[in-house]
């Protein structure tokens, strides 16, 4: 399948599954779920997996879920209440809670960036080399432009919280140590973004100026 875009449908698939919480419901339209978010998002990750394998053969790439795409079912041995996530994520990380870039649709709201896992773990780097690399992470977002081009939130309590609306690296490094999981997203990325392949070239502009951030979460620099 060509990636050609996501739908509209999309959103009005995820407000309607917001309002319609149930597992009948999702029966009854689970022909909306594959046509609308499944086919085109398995067609999106076939077409930025070359890109992804280039640069960093570990980052898995293939279009499947509990790979890089996350299920909307829940796990009610866990969870209370509806059974279904109304929201959708495909991401590019190497395991569960890694470092990685995203695309991430809400009923209202889309976002493209990269999420840092800033906690120690193993294969997880990022907490120290912040620490002793602040300088040199200030000027990938100088060289790159990032700066005031990207916002930042936090995810401490699960669910994103907005730290910045406009994140500048000269003003704000030391806030990137301040939280366990940080989410970098593009400002201005409106749902009109993903109606159209034009999200391809963008997916990997905005993957390539984020990459050396994911360098310093993979790699042990000393």
């Amino acid at each position: 399948m060509v990636f050609k875009g996501f739908s509209e449908e999309l959103f009005r698939f995820l407000k309607d599954l917001e309002k319609n919480n149930t597992v009948e419901w999702f029966r009854n339209n689970r022909q909306r779920y594959e046509e609308y978010l499944v086919e085109p998002s398995r067609a999106y990750v076939t077409e930025v997996a070359p890109f992804l394998n280039r640069i960093n053969p570990a980052i898995r790439t293939e279009p499947k879920f509990n790979q890089t795409l996350m299920r909307l079912n829940k796990d009610m041995r866990f969870a209370k209440g509806s059974p279904y996530k109304n929201y959708f994520l495909i991401h590019f990380g190497r395991f569960k809670l890694d470092s990685e870039f995203f695309l991430y649709f809400e009923p209202n709201q889309t976002d493209l960036g990269i999420f840092i896992n800033n906690t120690d773990g193993d294969q997880l780097y990022f907490k120290q080399n912040y620490i002793r690399y602040k300088k040199e992470i200030v000027e990938i977002f100088n060289r790159n432009k990032l700066n005031n081009k990207v916002y930042l939130q936090q995810m401490d309590n699960k669910r994103p919280e907005t730290v910045l609306k406009k994140f500048d690296a000269n003003k704000h490094i030391e806030k990137l140590g301040n939280y366990k999981y940080i989410l970098i997203q593009l400002t201005n990325f409106t749902q009109q973004k993903v109606y159209s392949d034009n999200l391809l070239p963008l997916s990997i502009e905005t993957f390539t100026k984020l990459y050396p951030l994911l360098c310093f979460s993979y790699s042990q620099i000393r």
